[in-house]
């Protein structure tokens, strides 16, 4: 993968963007299979939400919107 995302990682990330396309609150992804969880350090307003091994879609709430939505690797 040069640019774009991983393609076994698309059927996950179209569940992944539909449930944050759609919450307005964190209790609304918190399904088993996100491992949602609080960032910290410089990301400390973050949250991020597992797809595979060390890729993660990470954003943040600002009311009931999700912003700056990212898929990386950050481990």
């Amino acid at each position: 993968m040069e640019n774009g995302i991983a393609p076994v990682h698309a059927a996950k990330l179209r569940i992944i963007l539909a449930a944050l396309h759609s919450a307005t609150e964190l209790i609304d992804l918190q399904f088993p299979g996100f491992k949602l969880h609080p960032l910290q350090g410089t990301l400390k307003s973050h949250w991020s939400i597992w797809v595979d091994a060390h890729w993660r879609i990470t954003f943040r709430f600002v009311g009931e919107d999700v912003e700056l939505v990212d898929y990386q690797d950050y481990h």
